[in-house]
């Protein structure tokens, strides 16, 4: 995830960073500025076509569905950021289960073989949801005097937490913990089940097929008729223009694509590692 300052206006402005879209869509500004020259070129030079024409009149198509193209991009943007703040706010979710548990367990257990234990699989559970939902390879995980030996033909988080609610249910049989405090501990552990599920909806469930292709082809129809009236009022100056409004279009669509599944690994995407690196330091300082 990039950080920065959020009051370095200097910085926004000036500073392309490597997930900038202006760096993706350069190629295709480049093909349009040219598309634009050739219209004007065939329009006015080449066709000769008079200020009367009808062609100059294609420009009141785009004054009335700029409204609409508007709209569509900032659903398509607000859609997006949403699922970028609902996974945001799992993983907060998460955080807090971990140091609630921890906390809870440091002043329950007694024996420190238990507190190892928990000590290293709290935060494995972090750490394999982190690569599960990434789409990263996690078949072995190994920490300092515990092994965990994850199958990679079924789901990972799951054995985790399937060690978590066997070594508690083990402590509850050899009378190491109470019934009611098995009630005390059991939401934290069933959160951390619940949270997996609520992040695997927002990997699994991406924005409509349908809504996604429409309003690409909607900006492009947009965008490669725009020069055709334009030309006449503005003729070479149109270039910028249109390359111009094409970047901000087009800018919008993309910044939806990246942050509508936010556990990737794109500049913008959220620090799933680093957040599972920080409940680990927080386990093992509770624990």
């Amino acid at each position: 995830m990039v950080q920065y300052n959020t009051k370095d206006w200097i910085i926004f402005i000036f500073r392309f960073h490597k997930s900038d879209t202006f760096r993706q869509l350069l190629p295709l500004m480049i093909f349009i500025g040219i598309y634009c020259a050739i219209i004007r070129f065939l329009e006015i030079e080449y066709w000769d076509l008079g200020s009367d024409s009808l062609v100059k009149n294609i420009s009141l198509m785009h004054g009335m569905l700029g409204f609409v193209i508007s709209l569509l991009l900032a659903y398509r943007t607000n859609t997006a950021y949403d699922r970028w703040w609902e996974g945001r706010k799992m993983w907060g979710a998460l955080v807090n289960s971990s140091r609630n548990l921890a906390l809870k367990l440091s002043v329950i257990l007694e024996h420190e073989p238990d507190k190892q234990f928990f000590r290293k699989v709290i935060p494995a559970y972090a750490s394999i949801l982190s690569k599960h939902l990434s789409n990263e390879e996690s078949a072995l995980v190994l920490f300092e005097g515990l092994d965990l030996h994850i199958d990679h033909q079924k789901h990972k988080p799951n054995q985790v937490a399937k060690m978590l609610f066997t070594k508690v249910d083990d402590l509850y049989v050899s009378k190491k913990l109470t019934g009611d405090q098995l009630i005390v501990i059991n939401s934290e552990l069933q959160s951390f089940t619940d949270i997996c599920g609520a992040c695997e909806r927002i990997k699994n469930t991406p924005i409509p097929y349908s809504y996604s292709a429409f309003i690409k082809k909607f900006i492009f129809f947009y965008i490669m008729t725009l020069p055709f009236g334009y030309v006449f009022s503005l003729g070479y100056l149109a270039i910028p223009v249109v390359v111009f409004t094409f970047y901000v279009l087009a800018s919008l669509e993309l910044i939806a694509e990246e942050i509508e599944d936010p556990f990737g690994l794109d500049a913008n995407d959220l620090p799933t590692a680093k957040m599972a690196a920080n409940i680990k330091k927080q386990v093992e300082d509770l624990i």
